[in-house]
């Protein structure tokens, strides 16, 4: 019943917009032909009728839509986003100019004189602004379109480099891969995957961290991509760690024991591809008898994120004059490591994703993903020990991303 009444919400609510969309509409078709106006009206409303019925059969799951890719049903929900997202420009446009009307039409019952309109009379709409409107819908349709044709896949190499002053000297010059936030289950490009493990390795880094979300919530997703992330491979080794979309808190499970399989099948995979998942634990790096410390935890994030991981247990036994950490929520270097342990020199995290959003020129950096962290993409440093924030190298909800690339990281590691 819940479903059925927030369909009739939602369902009202769209139609709701189309009807004010096509008020503007009709303002600029009113002098074409009969046979023209006609054709618009029913294209317009037929496409509303179309985007209905996919809400419909998606809601109530008509015709086992599940047995469809995930593909499939994210595009279904994404086209419906996209094209009420893009009306709502067009609707605050017709709206500014549909209160300027009331306000004329107020001041003609006070009496006012406008020398433009008779007093009392109606005040049509503004052909200038019904174009405005029309026009509106088509900037964000081609934008969003654009950043999944062409952004999701736009994989970019961001090199830093990051002084130490007690990095030993066998490891003057290590190159860090980093790669984070994959989300293997939105993926739609095989091909172009490949292209990014490709990019990584011809880097040719030392060592690779992957710092979380493998997955958006099921171990499955990653099945056909093992083979290329496999490929993944660094004389030091690749080192992982789980994010909060790992753990399948993001579904609803037939039991605790099938979400708990599910688990287990995750780890099992990070190992099928050769990598070395930290849970709450750190290893050695050794290079000519000199060594640093990894250490990795699963995820901890601050506010209303999943804390599975215990920095202490990674930390403790821990001996090494440089000690790198992977923990995928940046808020965790706030909350816990910059307070308690002031010998984590480095921090490698993601998360963030820099909301898939923003304008980054120059020094200039924007994004939505500032007013909610702090720490949201790129190098930061507070006394002497730094965090890294990965953009990510997948995507999550709207399969595409609008001046925030996908991101590899190479950090060089230098002494100070």
């Amino acid at each position: 019943m819940d479903r059925f009444f927030r369909f009739i919400f939602i369902s009202l609510l769209l139609f709701g917009i189309d009807y004010y969309v096509y008020q503007g509409i009709g303002v600029l078709i009113k002098n074409n032909s009969a046979l023209w106006r006609e054709a618009v009206k029913y294209t317009y409303w037929g496409l509303t009728a179309v985007t209905l019925l996919c809400l419909l059969v998606y809601t109530f799951n008509l015709f086992d839509i599940d047995r469809y890719s995930r593909t499939f049903r994210t595009f279904l929900l994404v086209g419906i986003f996209i094209q009420y997202f893009s009306k709502l420009f067009a609707v605050i446009i017709l709206l500014v100019g549909d209160i300027w009307r009331l306000i004329q039409w107020g001041m003609a019952q006070l009496g006012a004189a406008l020398p433009w309109e008779s007093k009392g009379e109606p005040i049509p709409r503004s052909e200038f602004l019904a174009k405005a409107a029309v026009l509106s819908i088509g900037v964000p349709i081609i934008t969003m379109g654009f950043g999944i044709l062409s952004g999701a896949h736009d994989y970019r190499i961001r090199r830093r480099q990051v002084f130490l002053p007690h990095l030993p000297k066998a490891f003057d010059g290590m190159k860090i891969g980093q790669l984070s936030d994959i989300h293997s289950g939105s993926f739609f490009n095989r091909t172009a995957v490949k292209g990014g493990v490709e990019l990584m390795m011809s880097e040719r880094p030392d060592v690779i961290f992957f710092t979380g979300d493998l997955v958006n919530n099921e171990s499955s997703e990653v099945t056909e991509y093992i083979e290329i992330f496999g490929k993944l491979k660094a004389p030091l080794g690749v080192y992982s760690i789980t994010g909060n979309h790992d753990y399948g808190d993001y579904r609803a499970w037939t039991s605790e024991q099938a979400k708990a399989r599910n688990f287990q099948a995750l780890i099992s995979v990070h190992g099928s591809m050769g990598w070395e998942l930290l849970m709450n634990e750190h290893r050695y790096l050794e290079v000519n008898g000199d060594r640093i410390a990894v250490l990795g935890v699963e995820n901890w994030g601050a506010g209303r994120f999943a804390r599975y991981g215990k920095l202490d247990l990674a930390h403790a036994g821990s001996e090494a004059d440089v000690k790198l950490l992977l923990s995928h929520d940046p808020s965790h270097w706030d909350a816990q490591v910059r307070p308690n342990y002031k010998d984590i020199d480095m921090m490698f995290a993601g998360h963030t994703h820099g909301f898939q959003f923003g304008v980054e020129i120059g020094a200039f950096r924007w994004s939505p993903a500032q007013y909610a962290y702090k720490q949201w993409a790129g190098l930061y440093k507070e006394g002497h020990q730094y965090l890294y924030v990965n953009r990510g190298f997948g995507y999550l909800g709207y399969p595409g991303r609008i001046g925030m690339p996908p991101e590899l990281t190479v950090i060089e590691l230098k002494r100070a």
